[in-house]
């Protein structure tokens, strides 16, 4: 298969353009006659400028590609006639160009689990688990049902992480501006004006001086020190597994943001967890499919020694709580459904319980931050603002008409 970018027309005339693997000219034209597009020129591309050119299938492209096959798969079309539908209708090339593989690996005999697992960057492990059990047990409309709800889940969950980061992170860029303004340019111009008039300076004037002096004397160490212990921290994050681990310990561990990251991480696993379960997935399989989910090291680990306890023998109530992830409250609600046998319901539960956690968390850090930073700000600015006016003050008031 080569890579070949191509130039091309829809059916109403308009121009597209991409990328596409296919054998040959002739395959890369009727591949396009698929599509809707008809071929005008292409190009033989090398594979790894083609891979860089293909684009990203996002969230919101296979929550709308899971929410279209469930009502597909509900309303009894065939699959390969529904995703025929669904790309002609795509936007995205890279997805379309996907779908087109899909197709046509279905024409040739496999089943859907089987074509979307040949697209491992797109669909994930759990995605295609969860649709070859759907397949087995022929509920792929519950499933489909269930992969959007938890794709919308964590879209919002991701959401909610970026309103809990961005909000500090920008008011800490600006006061540190505001700051840095005020010491380099207007403390100066002050304390010269305050050494001319030859009077008194008060001692926290004296030490926005100092502050003043040092930050004009050392600013290129300043910037120069971020940039060299971040770097290589990068660097050795990146490339060691050991640091990998510990600089996911330290999210869990941070101050406030801390506690939450670890309740979005729990509140994701949950829910693929009882996703999977009541799609007829195995416990084990289950957990196994979870540690590529969590996104963190500590917590993955964690569910690795559980499947281990389980397979050993343990409840998997008994492996949560020895583990120590989970508050005594889930290990309880687990217990529960083990011994009840409705084991799936309780995991729908525990999924609720760690949404609405999450969510209050958000809400509570956000109300909490907000005002903090602020009164932090104030506070700041207050006290450059009465150490460089006192002594103003002072001379002004020595001052005589």
């Amino acid at each position: 298969m080569s890579a070949f970018t191509y130039k091309a027309i829809d059916k109403q005339g308009r121009p597209a353009r991409g990328s596409l693997e296919a054998a040959n000219e002739v395959d890369l034209e009727l591949r396009l006659r698929r599509m809707g597009l008809d071929l005008i020129t292409y190009r033989v591309q090398e594979k790894s400028g083609a891979r860089g050119a293909r684009g990203k299938v996002s969230r919101l492209d296979l929550i709308t590609f899971c929410v279209d096959l469930e009502q597909i798969s509900r309303a009894g079309i065939p699959l390969i006639d529904g995703l025929r539908d669904l790309r002609d209708g795509m936007d995205n090339p890279r997805f379309r160009e996907i779908l087109t593989t899909v197709i046509e690996d279905m024409e040739g005999g496999k089943v859907l689990s089987q074509c979307l697992a040949a697209h491992p960057n797109v669909f994930t492990t759990v995605f295609v688990s969860l649709v070859r059990a759907g397949e087995l047990a022929g509920t792929l409309p519950e499933v489909f049902e269930s992969l959007g709800a938890s794709l919308r889940w964590q879209d919002e969950l991701t959401s909610m992480t970026k309103r809990l980061m961005i909000y500090p992170s920008l008011v800490l860029l600006v006061v540190s501006a505001v700051v840095l303004f005020l010491l380099v340019w207007l403390v100066p111009q002050v304390t010269q004006l305050i050494k001319t008039m030859r009077v008194e300076v008060p001692i926290q004037t004296r030490m926005l001086t100092f502050l003043s002096d040092q930050l004009r004397i050392w600013w290129p160490l300043l910037i120069v020190l971020p940039i060299v212990v971040i770097v290589p921290m990068a660097i050795w994050i990146r490339r060691s597994e050991k640091a990998r681990y510990l600089w996911d310990y330290a999210k869990l561990r941070m101050p406030i943001t801390g506690p939450i990251l670890q309740k979005i991480i729990l509140a994701r696993f949950a829910s693929f967890f009882a996703m999977m379960y009541r799609s007829g997935i195995t416990v084990l399989d289950a957990l196994r499919n979870s540690e590529e989910i969590v996104g963190n090291r500590v917590i993955a680990d964690g569910l690795r020694r559980a499947t281990q306890q389980i397979t050993a023998g343990d409840s998997l109530a008994e492996a949560f709580q020895n583990i120590g992830i989970f508050p005594p409250l889930v290990v309880r609600m687990l217990r529960l459904g083990e011994a009840t046998g409705a084991l799936d319901t309780t995991l729908m539960n525990i999924n609720y319980f760690y949404g609405r956690d999450v969510r209050e968390s958000v809400d509570k850090a956000m109300k909490f931050i907000e005002p903090a930073l602020t009164m932090a700000l104030g506070i700041i600015l207050a006290f450059i603002l009465w150490a460089v006016l006192a002594p103003v003050y002072d001379i002004l008031g020595k001052l005589t008409i």
